[in-house]
């Protein structure tokens, strides 16, 4: 990176810290309480929240994992970013009416509220070790990595420190502000990863063939990697364990997507936090429609490297390239292709202004995850077993602590994923260990009201058992094959026992909803047919 890259990037780092403090500053005489901090004073218009939903989902994991997975795989990995967005529309439909009209701070409030503590307390227990040790440590590993790749030589030397730098930066204003920083800096930095994201592209695309110009790039990719270009994956495709054909849409993929979009306290607690529920849907189809563009700017980039990568030399290989990519066991390297395009093709100013995004994109979902696993301790445990008369001071104060000791934590395991060949693939399969138990019992508990609190219990702790057994090497299961079946034997269990053990034709906790509790408006609904015309449209181009 060059001095003007540098000052670009450091420029960011400052404006976003700055906006983070301003935009959560106690108002005179006010001191912030458990709303204020975990919930953003529930403020927050469907713009804010669609762009924070978007900036926490999308950050190292989707960019530099993705574009490893699409180097690799190619277009088929686009499925968890289109699915998506067809369930948000599910989510902003069914699920967000019963958890505003609950008014809740958690997803494992909710399982209080329908079963009991117990199984709160279980889940909560769940989330934050897999939001620590899964998704904290791959966000800022993957995040790190990358600066080391840019910035560096690529050989881990600049690791520890880009660790420590993008932790202290995610802590500056997420741990003061609470929710509220995160959320409306998010909205700044969606739209700089946005653009950092197209400029990529576009000056890669541009740069592929001798005669230059996107569409001729786009062509170009089409002729030589024609194969990575579709969405439904053949048998004897290598990566078909990845994503096992046809089944992507009907079995697991759905698993994951319904999982990570209804039931994810830092994804959901954005809606939780919005004005009212019209304004929380808004910003569900607001997301909805980002997540169709995201393969744009996370997808094609593995595509272009790969690309690059087979192409004889003479042509448009860049020299060296091999060396970039090669592991030591003789594997390749797929998560460094989104480093290494930026290093390659971006001229000074665009490459500090794209290093910039990227570190936009870990940043807010660091500030996010650290805020949500605050969020649960805070609630979930500290309150309830803790310090049950916790005054709004001991609960922000408690909130700040957790998150802390929650990145110190994640700072020291980060190096550990060296090792791992797609990190995206890595955080879906270990995910994919709890999200169907965890996904079983919610939506039972919200649409069956038979469903038990012992049954829950008995489905929630038998699903990781399941879940262990299904990996079995001899049965050559693909991990979403795996959640699925997961997910089907996990609510054979919750529904059996809480039929043997149920007196009642429904259970007293039961959720009660009506026609009238799913009904939404105009905006909403035109804007979700939109999205299924276009989602059926894409499949049906590059199927």
């Amino acid at each position: 990176m060059t001095g003007i890259d540098i000052v670009v990037f450091v420029g960011y780092c400052m404006l976003i810290v700055g906006i983070g403090l301003w935009v959560s500053r106690d108002e005179k005489g006010h001191q912030k309480n458990a709303e204020d901090y975990f919930l953003a004073g529930k403020s927050l218009p469907w713009w804010a929240i669609g762009a924070s939903l978007i900036a926490a989902n999308i950050s190292a994991e989707q960019i530099i994992g993705m574009s490893g997975s699409g180097f690799a795989v190619g277009l088929a990995i686009a499925s968890y970013e289109w699915m998506a967005a067809i369930t948000l529309i599910i989510v902003g439909k069914y699920l967000l009416p019963i958890f505003i009209e609950k008014k809740l701070y958690t997803i494992p409030e909710f399982i209080e509220h329908r079963f009991n503590t117990t199984l709160k307390t279980i889940l909560a227990i769940f989330w934050i070790a897999l939001f620590v040790f899964v998704n904290l440590t791959t966000v800022i590993f993957l995040g790190a990595k990358a600066l080391d790749t840019i910035m560096g030589t690529g050989d881990g030397s600049l690791l520890i420190y880009a660790l420590i730098g993008l932790a202290l930066i995610a802590a500056a204003y997420s741990l003061y502000g609470g929710l509220s920083a995160v959320a409306w800096t998010d909205v700044m930095q969606v739209g700089l990863l946005i653009l950092g994201g197209f400029v990529t592209t576009f000056v890669a695309l541009n740069n592929i063939t001798p005669e230059g110009g996107i569409f001729n790039g786009f062509a170009h990719l089409y002729d030589v990697a024609g194969d990575k270009f579709h969405m439904i994956l053949d048998r004897d495709n290598p990566e078909y364990s990845n994503l096992p054909g046809i089944a992507v849409l009907i079995g697991g993929l759905w698993v994951a997507n319904l999982y990570y979009w209804g039931f994810n306290q830092y994804i959901i607690q954005r809606t939780l936090a919005a004005k009212s529920l019209k304004e929380a849907q808004k910003g569900i189809i607001f997301a909805a429609f980002l997540k169709l563009l995201i393969p744009l700017i996370v997808v094609i980039p593995g595509i272009i490297v790969y690309v690059l990568y087979v192409q004889p030399e003479g042509t448009t290989q860049i020299p060296g390239i091999f060396d970039v990519f090669a592991r030591p066991d003789g594997g390749i390297h797929y998560d460094n292709a989104y480093p290494w395009l930026i290093s390659v093709f971006l001229s000074p100013g665009f490459k500090g202004l794209v290093v910039a995004a990227l570190a936009a994109a870990i940043v807010s979902s660091l500030a996010s995850m650290l805020n949500s696993v605050a969020t649960i301790f805070t609630m979930d445990i500290y309150r309830p077993y803790i310090n049950k008369n916790a005054t709004d001071k001991q609960t922000v104060n408690m909130g700040r602590i957790t998150a802390s000791v929650a990145l110190v934590t994640c700072v020291l395991i980060a190096p550990q994923l060296q090792n791992v060949p797609q990190v995206f693939q890595y955080i879906q399969e270990y995910t994919g260990l709890v999200s169907p138990g965890i996904l079983a019992v919610f939506m039972m508990g919200l649409f069956w009201k038979k469903t038990t609190t012992k049954g829950a219990i008995y489905g929630v702790l038998s699903s990781i058992v399941i879940a262990l057994l299904l990996k079995i090497p001899s049965l050559q299961l693909p991990f979403l094959d795996q959640m699925y079946y997961t997910l089907i034997l996990t609510i054979v269990i919750i529904a059996g026992v809480s039929l043997t053990t149920n007196p009642y034709d429904e259970d007293p906790k039961a959720i009660h909803t009506t026609a009238e509790t799913f009904k939404t408006g105009s905006s909403f609904n035109i804007g979700a047919y939109a999205i299924l015309i276009i989602t059926a449209v894409l499949y049906a181009i590059f199927w």
